[in-house]
């Protein structure tokens, strides 16, 4: 069948949004193995020296050499594979947030609509939240300054709003209904950066959680939304690991824990100068019994794939999904003066078997992440058989069940890439944010009557993307470049409903509200609650 030319992007994309999943994601052993380097006392670093004091003292033109001295560093690094790294002092505050779990600032999620920054959500308990500010908001001042219409960007939006706990910021809102400005002076505080993005009771007796990654935070996220959706009668469990690029091995193995019998492992490490490391499970998990799915796809990377490979090498659940991204690689982070950073390779995971987890590496970086795109091309989203994997790389879990290695976790059930629906139309409109943008908008003009659902399920099973509704969507993405193709829009039709719908549920309900609605059209989750009955 032929496809349109946009799906040959699609993976590229993809990777490229991994590529920063990973690296925000690197699995070091949190506090372990920190320190810093005195790079003046190692005899090995002369020659390095001398060629930039030459370079600083002779060369043609003026040069940082702060600059050059990082891009040194870097290439010198990118030599060994592709997870050791150099992080600037700018870049290491940044990367780390998302993994120590909290950050600074006023607390809403937005997003920037019609060159207008509009909130999606006051973080509840937030100091947004604190003073008064709802989702809807459109913020036009910070701090007296315009800030709607001016083209402003996501990074200028956070450089506006975050800052010190203890900080004032003064933001002018403009809310419907209200003829004029509301003014918020607001106390900037501690933010919490959740990475369990929902857990529901997707049926009576079966809970899902999706974990986003695995911070510092993320066992205790997961213990509190475990023993509520047990109150609510679990029975069975569904953990959604697609897309998370990876976090804190002693996350991975607290949570590995939870499921598995005192004893049994979990992973080893080993490397040329660190000798084999086991960790195993102790008697303290809640969760030992009960049937347990867990979902993986190329977006699962390190952390995810040392608890899914954990769990299948002890026969405890069954993997479901495709093929994970295989970064089997561990890093010591180790601390420079400048507030700077190296992570170095130390030693390779393996899983209780004895997989290695990382996928091969052939020096070339570009090649390395692009290799999804090599998974798409082969056919091996659309089909389990196109998976290359040699015979001489079989393992065997605790029951005598062939799992293989060469690179990430192969899933026990094969769910391939759903592309039914799919037109350049719709890529289109989703790729250029119209869909995004016009529920948001919708939801705005229609809070009031949205907000009379009072739940996600009555809302799930009563509101319905009408047609006028598709049409007025229609109109709506043509004003804004993609030109009406009525034959593409039939075609995807009910993917462009199921996305609206999820949308405009998000706006007023957050993840709650968005998950459940997308849920109903996923068919990697349908199988799993297949495969539970």
């Amino acid at each position: 069948m032929n496809r349109p030319k946009f799906y040959i992007y699609l993976p590229i994309f993809f990777a490229l949004i991994l590529v920063l999943g990973i690296f925000i994601g690197t699995a070091f052993n949190s506090g372990a193995g920190l320190g810093s380097i005195n790079v003046n006392s190692a005899k090995e670093f002369n020659k390095i020296e001398e060629i930039l004091k030459y370079i600083d003292h002779e060369y043609v033109d003026t040069i940082d050499k702060k600059t050059l001295v990082e891009h040194t560093i870097t290439s010198m690094l990118q030599t060994l594979d592709p997870h050791s790294s150099y992080i600037t002092a700018d870049e290491l505050a940044a990367n780390n947030e998302p993994l120590q779990g909290n950050f600074e600032g006023i607390g809403v999620e937005f997003n920037i609509v019609d060159d207008t920054i509009r909130v999606i959500d006051a973080i509840v308990g937030g100091p947004a939240e604190a003073v008064g500010m709802e989702a809807g908001d459109r913020i036009v001042k910070v701090d007296g300054k315009p800030v709607a219409g001016t083209k402003i960007t996501n990074k200028q939006v956070m450089q506006n709003l975050k800052g010190p706990g203890g900080t004032k910021v003064k933001v002018s809102v403009l809310r419907n209904g209200k003829s004029k400005l509301l003014e918020f002076t607001i106390t900037r505080g501690t933010i919490p950066i959740y990475s369990v993005d929902v857990a529901y009771m997707i049926t009576p007796k079966t809970g899902y959680i999706k974990v986003a990654r695995f911070a510092a935070t993320t066992y205790e996220e997961y213990m509190e939304t475990f023993h509520k959706l047990k109150e609510k009668g679990m029975e069975n469990l569904i953990i959604d690991l697609r897309g998370n690029g990876g976090g804190y091995l002693n996350t991975a193995t607290s949570m590995a824990d939870e499921f598995l019998d005192a004893g049994k492992g979990i992973l080893y490490t080993q490397g040329k100068a660190r000798p084999r490391k086991d960790y195993k499970a102790t008697d303290k998990g809640e969760f030992e019994k009960g049937k347990l799915i867990v979902l993986i796809d190329d977006g699962s990377a390190s952390a995810s794939e040392i608890l899914a490979g954990a769990l299948q090498d002890n026969d405890r659940a069954t993997i479901v999904g495709r093929r994970s991204f295989g970064k089997g690689l561990v890093q010591e982070q180790s601390d420079f003066s400048d507030g700077s950073a190296m992570r170095l390779t130390i030693a390779r995971y393996y899983t209780p078997s004895g997989r290695c987890i990382q996928k091969p590496y052939t020096g070339d970086v570009e090649a390395y992440y692009l290799e999804e795109y090599d998974r798409y091309k082969s056919g091996e989203l659309e089909n389990a058989d196109s998976i290359k994997i040699a015979d001489s790389l079989k393992y065997k879990t605790l029951s005598g069940r062939i799992v293989y290695g060469g690179g990430g976790i192969t899933p026990d059930v094969f769910v391939p890439l759903d592309t039914s629906g799919r037109s350049h139309y719709l890529t289109e409109v989703l790729f250029n944010g119209l869909v995004n943008d016009f529920a948001f908008a919708y939801s705005d003009k229609e809070r009031v009557k949205l907000k009379g659902f009072k739940t996600v399920e009555n809302y799930s099973r009563s509101f319905i993307i009408t047609p006028d509704i598709i049409n007025e969507f229609v109109i709506y993405a043509e004003k804004n470049g993609v030109k009406r193709n009525d034959y593409q829009i039939r075609q995807s039709e009910k993917i462009l409903k199921t996305q609206l719908k999820a949308l405009i549920a998000r706006n007023i309900w957050n993840n709650e509200g968005f998950y459940p609605v997308l849920q109903s059209q996923d068919n990697v989750v349908m199988k799993a609650l297949e495969l539970l009955k």
